[in-house]
């Protein structure tokens, strides 16, 4: 009697499985647990890893043990068959590497980047389930617009010590990951909640009221890593970060991980304070030290004792008052104004910024000292745009959170928002995503966000005016996101005063893109430097 033939792995019977486990885990797991598609994507990788390597070892002869070499034909057997083209790199002991040039997913794969976290958990559920442990490194991604992918798999826990990727583990029957990420902002978003959400514990629906805190991308993660760390210690510590990336949330996430978190954060920012009022918001000031001063006036120092004081947006901080700063830092007291007494300062200090204060510093405009007695221990906050598996778990989120705010049902992005969020670049970040997402939710008539309103529109009118029948919607978004970039550039200019180099530093881009830039808009960046 003949054997039933080997089954082959087909992009159809492939995605077959992964639905129909992906029915599966959402059934196990819920709404909460799941936690953004990222997450669910992974346990579907998990759950399907089983199903392809029983295939792929039927097709290969392997039974029984396999070592790394049976391993890594495995897996690029697996990808291969569903359309990837892998092929295995030499590593050194204990690692596996592979690297592929053409994505299974395609071109689309650009925007869905966290289907890379599914080739991520087969490859780390496959060695779990062999070796018992696995740690898997996605070091380059097509979908983050490498040229190609690689993948380092490492199969000994010895050899995977302070490397970074994701660990997945195996107990001899269940199968789970240990991600980083998920682990690290649960602990952190609990932390946060602690310290200022006491009563949401026993709120009827608590579910919307948890802070999120979203870190998929590996730059984020190793931003909230890094606070983790240092949150225990009393170091001084400088976020940085243009505006809108979510330098307040990682300021409260040092403090709510510190020993400090059941006492005071105190937030200042420093560019909306008048200039001759920094120092006595500051450091207060007593009964008649000038005009007006009727009363004896506590300053932010004062009212942050034994918490954390954050200080944003500390670049726009005038000299005299670093002189000051500097002196509670290095002593650790201060004077109110026209006071003689002398206080001391028990505060924990977190500084933000928005612009680079090592160019600042260069420029005569920021205090060498300060900025080495601020910049103990600097995070970096990225980009959205750098960031790119962080952003549908921010959508998701927001969204989440806007049914809540305004009592409605929950809505999600149809196939042409979805498409224009991946395409934007997010200049202002973090916050532009959640007030676009607004505008739409409210403006939206039904359950699925058919269009995502981007750059300059007004919400006064209601809509966005129709396209003119002689012009493509491909012209007509090129032509408002150029209007876009051309009002951002005008504004960089006059922020800093035509000096490329810091505009470059700002936007993230290279002094010469900024040339390029305000050449295609007409711009010329000496007509807006400052005349001697």
């Amino acid at each position: 009697m003949a054997s039933d033939p080997v089954p082959r792995l087909t992009p159809v019977s492939f995605l077959q499985a992964f639905v129909t486990q992906s029915v599966k885990v959402s059934g196990q797991l819920g709404c909460d647990e799941c936690a953004g598609r990222t997450n669910h994507i992974e346990h579907m990788g998990l759950s399907v890893s089983h199903c392809l390597e029983e295939i792929a070892r039927a097709q290969l002869d392997y039974t029984g043990r396999i070592g790394a070499d049976e391993y890594a034909e495995l897996i690029v057997t697996i990808k291969n068959q569903i359309g990837g083209r892998f092929s295995r790199e030499t590593a050194e002991a204990g690692t596996v590497r592979v690297v592929n040039t053409r994505c299974p997913f395609g071109d689309r794969v650009k925007e869905a980047p966290e289907l890379c976290r599914m080739t991520a958990s087969v490859f780390g559920g496959i060695a779990a389930r062999n070796f018992r442990y696995a740690k898997v490194d996605l070091r380059r991604r097509i979908a983050a617009g490498d040229e190609v992918c690689e993948v380092l798999i490492y199969l000994d826990r010895d050899a995977a010590r302070d490397r970074s990727g994701d660990e997945y583990r195996s107990d001899g029957g269940a199968l789970y990951s240990d991600t980083a990420s998920a682990e690290l902002t649960a602990r952190i978003e609990e932390r946060i909640r602690r310290a200022w959400c006491p009563g949401h514990a026993r709120a009827p629906d608590n579910r919307q009221a948890r802070p999120r805190v979203v870190a998929e991308s590996p730059t984020m993660r190793a931003a909230l890593e890094a606070v983790e760390v240092v949150a225990p210690t009393l170091a001084t510590v400088l976020i940085t970060g243009e505006t809108g990336v979510g330098k307040e949330i990682v300021a409260r996430a040092v403090h709510a991980l510190s020993e400090r978190w059941d006492r005071k954060m105190v937030t200042v920012n420093c560019g909306a304070i008048p200039e001759s009022l920094v120092e006595t918001a500051l450091f207060g000031h007593e009964r008649g030290a000038f005009t007006g001063a009727y009363d004896v006036h506590q300053g932010f120092f004062e009212r942050a004792e034994k918490g954390t004081l954050f200080l944003d947006e500390i670049n726009c901080l005038p000299v005299p008052a670093q002189v000051r700063l500097l002196r509670v830092l290095q002593e650790g007291e201060f004077e109110r104004v026209g006071g003689k007494q002398i206080l001391y300062a028990d505060v924990r200090i977190v500084a933000a910024s928005n612009r680079p204060l090592e160019e600042m510093v260069a420029a005569g405009e920021f205090r060498q000292d300060l900025y080495y007695r601020l910049n103990v221990v600097p995070i970096r906050i990225p980009l959205l745009r750098d960031r790119t598996e962080d952003l549908m778990p921010l959508v998701d989120h927001f969204l989440r959170r806007l049914a809540h705010r305004h009592h409605r049902p929950s809505k999600v992005l149809g196939a042409q928002a979805l498409r224009t969020a991946l395409a934007y670049d997010w200049p202002g970040n973090v916050r532009e995503l959640e007030n676009a997402l607004e505008r739409a939710f409210l403006f939206s008539p039904g359950p699925v966000i058919q269009s995502l309103q981007v750059g300059a529109f007004s919400p006064t009118q209601g809509a966005p005016p129709p396209p003119a029948p002689n012009r493509s919607i491909r012209e007509i978004k090129r032509q408002a996101a150029m209007e876009v970039e051309a009002k951002l550039m005008r504004e960089a200019l006059v922020r800093f005063q035509g000096n490329v180099s810091h505009m470059a530093a700002y936007m993230g881009i290279t002094p010469r893109s900024v040339h390029m830039k305000l050449k295609a808009h007409g711009l010329d960046a000496a007509s807006f430097r400052r005349r001697p």
